[in-house]
């Protein structure tokens, strides 16, 4: 409050009664004077939360030219038609079902009952301007969640069959998982939330979803075809645009500028070392890949060294706000490196074909950055303090309780969608039509008009 303003206000004390009446004159100016900058705030969060949601919105760009450049020629069409499915039919079903389902009142701390359709509209006064912009955060992430599935299933998966299985992981898989770690950012409950389980902007919470669904829908699928050898051996099959992949890795690493920050909602200072976090996991995991790749190989392999970048990225989104600088390098680093293994072990043990990585992307890396949470978190940041920092195994064993739970929960009913699927209107296309290609066969035009190479087997 303003000297000017209180000497005013001293000289009208006799006239109204003494200390009293100036007190509450008082209190109450301040109050009028401190109106406005509670609502400059209120609208700063609205600003930076909106801003963070068109970053996480512009990811599915991100996500649909790295699994486009990791496949082949004949299916990008297919590829782009899923992930731009993924945000249009999954952001109106997260709208009227999903959303409260995993925001809306809880019961039992297991799933939320309230809130479908939001409501039925929150109206354009203060609550409601921020309900709708909580909403179009959340749906986005809702889409990242359902995209995920795509690069695990991709060039053999039938279009009609994905819709369906998309539309499930945005409506009910996700939603209810995502209830039990974060139904409380609406002032409900959440048994993994009231446990302390601390998964900041989504590492488990949405990246290993869509992982661990993406591992169901890929085991029942099977592999693409002239994956294995006879006996077994993998063989490669060669993405047909690394640039396009490359360019994909840079927008979504842009995009996680809005996923990790923006799951502040707030416009504040921490921000800053969020998004600092962030960049140095991204930069960390990228090193880690390559000279892993470097080592294995004998060469630094450019796809491994990509998502080698979104494995730090991934690893790092559930301590981004809990760990210092120097932790999320480290939790970058480790997510680098363990990407080429999961990559390889998952293709050349289990026999599982993942045409991008997304499982060990995702799903083994988002569990990976989860648990190391509970490790690494620093008090002078966060708000728990990490195994390594003195603070007992309790928040290290919430973590692994928090991951296990989730991937029971997403590979149990990615598993339970994508069998009812098969059984009922059929998962995969025909091998010649895999062979000839998605794009003519599923949407009846080519990617690449002109320049269509037929794969021969």
């Amino acid at each position: 409050m303003h000297s000017k303003r209180i000497s005013q206000l001293r000289k009208l004390l006799p006239a109204l009664g003494g200390t009293a009446a100036l007190t509450l004159l008082l209190s109450t100016t301040a109050m009028a004077e401190d109106a406005p900058a509670m609502l400059t705030q209120d609208n700063a969060n609205i600003m930076w939360t909106l801003l963070a949601a068109i970053l996480v919105m512009f990811m599915q760009a991100g996500f649909a030219l790295v699994e486009c450049g990791f496949t082949r020629a004949k299916n990008a069409s297919n590829i782009l038609m899923k992930n731009v499915l993924d945000f249009a039919a999954g952001s109106i079903i997260f709208f009227f079902l999903g959303y409260g389902l995993m925001f809306g009142t809880d019961i039992g701390g297991f799933i939320g009952m309230s809130n479908f359709a939001m409501g039925s509209g929150s109206g354009v006064d203060a609550a409601g301007q921020w309900d709708l912009t909580f909403w179009f955060f959340q749906s986005v992430f809702a889409a990242t969640a359902a995209t995920i599935v795509s690069g695990g299933i991709a060039e053999r998966t039938k279009f009609p069959a994905y819709i369906v299985a998309s539309i499930l992981v945005t409506a009910i898989i996700y939603p209810v998982s995502g209830h039990w770690a974060w139904g409380g950012l609406t002032g409900n409950s959440g048994w993994l939330g009231d446990m302390g389980f601390a998964d900041f902007a989504g590492s488990t919470v949405v990246h290993s979803v869509g992982g661990w669904v993406a591992l169901a829908g890929a085991m029942i699928v099977g592999p693409r075809t002239g994956k294995y050898a006879a006996d077994g051996t993998p063989k490669a099959i060669p993405g047909h645009n690394i640039p396009l992949a490359a360019l994909g890795v840079f927008i979504l690493w842009f995009g996680w500028f809005g996923f990790n920050p923006g799951s502040t909602t707030v416009a504040d200072g921490t921000i800053g070392y969020i998004a600092v976090n962030t960049s140095l996991a991204g930069c960390a995991g990228t090193l880690g890949a390559m000279m892993t790749a470097w080592f294995r190989y004998g060469k630094p392999d450019t796809s491994m060294t990509l998502n080698g970048a979104l494995a730090g990225l991934v690893g790092i989104t559930a301590g981004c706000y809990e760990v210092a600088p120097t932790g999320a390098v480290v939790i970058g680093l480790l997510a680098g490196i363990l990407v080429v293994l999961s990559v390889e072990f998952i293709d050349r043990v289990l026999k599982i074909d993942d045409p991008v990585g997304a499982v060990s992307v995702h799903g083994v890396c988002g569990a990976f950055g989860t648990i190391m949470t509970g490790l690494l978190a620093h008090p002078k940041y966060g708000t728990i303090t990490g195994l390594f920092y003195g603070g007992g195994f309790g928040q290290t064993m919430t973590q692994i309780i928090g991951v296990a739970a989730t991937f029971a929960w997403a590979f149990g009913m990615g598993y339970i969608v994508f069998a009812s699927i098969k059984a009922v209107m059929g998962l995969r296309v025909s091998r010649e039509e895999e062979l000839k290609g998605l794009d003519i066969c599923e949407h009846g035009s080519e990617a690449y008009n002109g320049f269509q190479i037929f794969t021969v087997e």
